[in-house]
């Protein structure tokens, strides 16, 4: 068993773990119990009652938070050059469509979200080895694959992002940074949370909201109470 360190052993103290807090409590002590020196991202994760291996349950999406993640993302944009302006002015960090394919295509990653138009879906589809694993393939569903790219760059760039239950039905998600306020932590998680919320298949047997958990980068979990929203 790993040796944890005295200031791990210190925030660990201070969580209750099978205690259930309320969500401002909760996010208040997940800032207190951050031990990294730099600023953590707060995470989220949330157990669902749900079977992926289902279609109609295999839970994909997107949500905009109302005070962004805290990390500015950078947007790599595939389309024809006649869309080109209106992606860069949107904010765009990289933007064309065969040279950044090649560039793709030798490893180049060093980008978050990437948006195409559908007519260039075609040519893009090779990628999928490489995009596809790191979660970052565009789909209609989470709206990166769309003719107007200048609208979709502006959502990202203003807080917007997609999120997935994985083959085990958690979502994990970041609501912000370990120096946004409480009341901003607590508003993007209930957007979060909501939008869940109103996206419970109608197939879904039983508890649907199981466990909700946050935490920082390297810092112990705190639970919340589920049953708030149901």
């Amino acid at each position: 068993m790993a040796k944890i360190s005295k200031k791990r052993a210190a925030a660990n103290a201070k969580v209750e773990p099978t205690k259930l807090y309320e969500i401002t409590e909760a996010m208040g002590l997940v800032k207190e119990v951050n031990i990294t020196k730099f600023d953590a991202s707060v995470d989220v994760h949330v157990r669902l009652g749900i079977d992926p291996r289902k279609a109609d349950q295999a839970l994909r999406g997107t949500v905009t938070l109302p005070h962004g993640t805290g990390k500015t993302k950078r947007v790599l944009v595939f389309c024809t050059p006649d869309k080109e302006a209106e992606a860069l002015e949107a904010g765009a960090d990289f933007v064309g469509l065969d040279d950044l394919i090649l560039k793709v295509s030798n490893g180049w990653t060093d980008f978050d979200v990437v948006v195409a138009m559908p007519q260039v879906m075609a040519k893009i589809g090779r990628l999928g080895r490489i995009l596809g694993p790191r979660n970052l393939m565009p789909n209609p569903k989470t709206g990166t694959v769309t003719p107007n790219v200048g609208v979709a760059v502006s959502e990202v760039k203003g807080g917007k992002i997609s999120f997935r239950a994985d083959k085990f039905g958690i979502v994990h998600a970041s609501v912000g940074r370990a120096s946004f306020s409480v009341e901003k932590l607590v508003d993007n998680a209930n957007e979060l949370l909501n939008t869940l919320m109103r996206m419970k298949p109608s197939s879904a047997k039983g508890m649907y909201m199981r466990t909700i958990a946050f935490a920082t980068t390297m810092s112990p979990s705190v639970k919340i109470d589920p049953k708030v929203f149901r």
